[in-house]
């Protein structure tokens, strides 16, 4: 296993937060430790990127009111919702609201990692994603303003006589664009210079 796969635990039970750093170093993560959400959230900026073990039921804020923030500042890391109280309204609130899963106390150790394992693969295609997006990115910055404006239209499905017609171009000035665009980005068919623009945000 990748050693720097990362957990965060925040839980205000220290028992909670002892054994079940104890049962995940053990079985070879790395496992930081808060002791209530408002902690969390106070460092979350610069905390490593991890999968988040997150109790439903803590004085301050709860489970569901922390990851409303995190959700609200745009914090992609993977929740796993924690909770004592087999409440199903909250869980599917906190599925509604993106957690990868929810786990009841005291939990088995396999249910607990599997959740682990399918937060951490959540988290990976996040990284590809953001990569294959930067690296779209990159590739768009070869195409001309005209071109650009072109291939937004084609992400957005329209034909060509179209695009011609919104800007304001003739349909062979747009042929010739395409043709231009598709040179730049080194792909052969449409299906793959759609498969650029929409990684890029296009469409």
């Amino acid at each position: 296993m990748d050693e720097t796969r990362l957990v965060h635990i925040v839980d205000d039970e220290e028992a909670i937060r002892r054994s079940t750093r104890f049962m995940l170093t053990t079985t070879g993560y790395a496992v930081e430790c808060w002791e209530s959400g408002t902690a969390f959230l106070k460092e979350v900026r610069h905390a490593a990127p991890g999968c988040i073990l997150l109790d439903v039921r803590m004085p301050e804020m709860d489970g569901l009111q922390v990851q409303q923030q995190l959700n609200e500042r745009g914090v992609t890391m993977p929740v796993i919702i924690l909770t004592g109280h087999g409440d199903i309204s909250t869980a599917v609130q906190a599925m509604k609201a993106g957690a990868v899963d929810f786990i009841e106390k005291p939990f088995e150790k396999a249910a607990l990692l599997s959740a682990i394992e399918t937060a951490h693969a959540r988290l990976d295609r996040q990284a590809d994603e953001a990569g294959r997006g930067a690296e779209a990115q990159v590739m768009l910055a070869k195409l001309t303003g005209r071109e650009r404006e072109v291939l937004e239209g084609l992400a957005r499905g329209l034909p060509n006589k179209t695009i011609a017609y919104d800007l304001d171009i003739s349909s062979r000035t747009v042929e010739v664009h395409r043709a231009n665009l598709m040179t730049k980005l080194g792909v052969r068919s449409l299906s793959e210079a759609l498969r650029i623009a929409f990684a890029a945000g296009l469409g």
